[in-house]
């Protein structure tokens, strides 16, 4: 609140239309579309008004876009937000560590060892982002004989990647994780080096499936859950399996305009009256992003959630930090939600929008001021 009344407190008539230009602009008009669309699709939705406001909060954080992106075009200091970002999730890996080696300190809110905070899926998201994006830039560190900045930024990025190794992390990753180390190579190494990668990256693997029983064990629980939903037993693989399928079914019930707004947690319990194990299974969110605007909005919601992620990698395609750090949350969130339903979800919602608007607000101020204007530079 004190962010917006200093927004608009301090804005002249010539900054209102500098809001107005990132408002209409592509990457901030395609995700408040969606949230438009969770209104409109109250019209037509016979869920509860719980149900139906549960929805439009999870959408209502694309608003934020435009302002986010407006306060950085006004302001030089973008990088400050990334390096507190870089630094807290540092500070949270840290705790993780200290947890890992000593059980015995815990947070009370902690569910699981090793997530001081939050969750395990939460904490793999960030810890993802801060060790991929950072690459390009100890590369160009490198090239400018910045040793000793590029050691630390090496060993960050190894503590990050240990982590999620050893200690805690979310079987999601092992989906995004590869995609994005493809996308760094595909931006910023030679075919000779993206060889080299690969086969770092290879043996990385096998030494790290050799020797962490929590890797192992996370990829082995996929297989036993499956077995468990044969015997009507719901586990986390039976359950996004189960709930994939029944979506497809609400889906092709409606698939134009959906069932509207906050539908999907009715559908379910109306299908699961009088069943029991993994079929009696209800919930409000199919764990999967494209299914969980099929169900409410049809095909009019996959194109509007599809729209606003081409426009937001095609906007992103350029050299420079900024795109770089835009097109890797774009593609992370794309990935995870293969599996989630990432931009309606809190915590990685937010790393999207706040992702996206810094990225895009600096960018629209290095067009606006002249390519030399950019933040933070490196070659492409």
């Amino acid at each position: 609140m004190i962010w917006l009344l200093s927004i608009f407190g301090l804005s002249s008539t010539s900054s209102f239309s500098t809001l107005f230009q990132c408002v209409v602009h592509p990457f901030c008009l395609f995700p408040i579309l969606i949230f438009v669309l969770a209104i409109v699709g109250m019209l037509w939705s016979e869920a509860a008004w719980p149900s139906m406001l549960y929805t439009i909060k999870s959408t209502v954080k694309f608003l934020a876009l435009p302002l986010i992106a407006y306060h950085f075009v006004q302001s030089r200091r973008p990088t400050w937000v990334l390096i507190a970002f870089l630094a807290s999730c540092s500070l949270l890996m840290t705790l993780s560590w200290i947890m890992f080696f000593d059980p015995a300190i815990r947070f009370s809110a902690a569910k699981n060892d090793g997530v001081p905070v939050k969750n395990y899926i939460d904490q793999s998201q960030e810890f993802a982002l801060c060790m991929i994006a950072v690459a390009p830039l100890a590369m160009d560190l490198f090239k400018r004989r910045r040793l000793a900045i590029v050691v630390g930024l090496v060993a960050l990025m190894g503590a990050f990647f240990a982590n999620m190794m050893f200690v805690v992390s979310a079987r999601t990753a092992l989906v995004y994780m590869p995609a994005m180390l493809g996308l760094f190579a595909f931006r910023f190494l030679n075919r000779r080096q993206s060889m080299a990668l690969l086969f770092a990256v290879l043996a990385t693997a096998a030494a790290v499936w050799a020797t962490s029983p929590f890797l192992r064990t996370r990829i082995s629980d996929i297989s036993r859950e499956y077995q468990l939903s044969l015997h009507n037993i719901p586990k986390s693989t039976g359950q996004r399996l189960y709930y994939w399928q029944k979506s497809l079914t609400f889906f092709s019930e409606a698939p134009i305009v959906g069932h509207g707004t906050g539908s999907t947690e009715a559908l379910f319990a109306e299908d699961a009256i009088g069943k029991t194990g993994l079929a009696a299974e209800v919930t409000r969110n199919p764990h999967n992003q494209t299914l969980n605007m099929a169900i409410q909005w049809g095909v009019l919601g996959i194109a509007v959630l599809y729209a606003t992620w081409i426009c937001h990698l095609l906007f992103f395609r350029g050299g420079g930090f900024m795109n770089w750090l835009g097109l890797l949350v774009v593609t992370q969130n794309i990935l995870s939600s293969l599996l989630n339903s990432h931009l309606f979800d809190f915590q990685e919602g937010w790393i999207y929008v706040v992702g996206v608007g810094i990225a895009g607000g600096a960018l629209i101020k290095a067009c606006r001021d002249g390519p030399g204007q950019a933040t933070v530079s490196f070659s492409s």
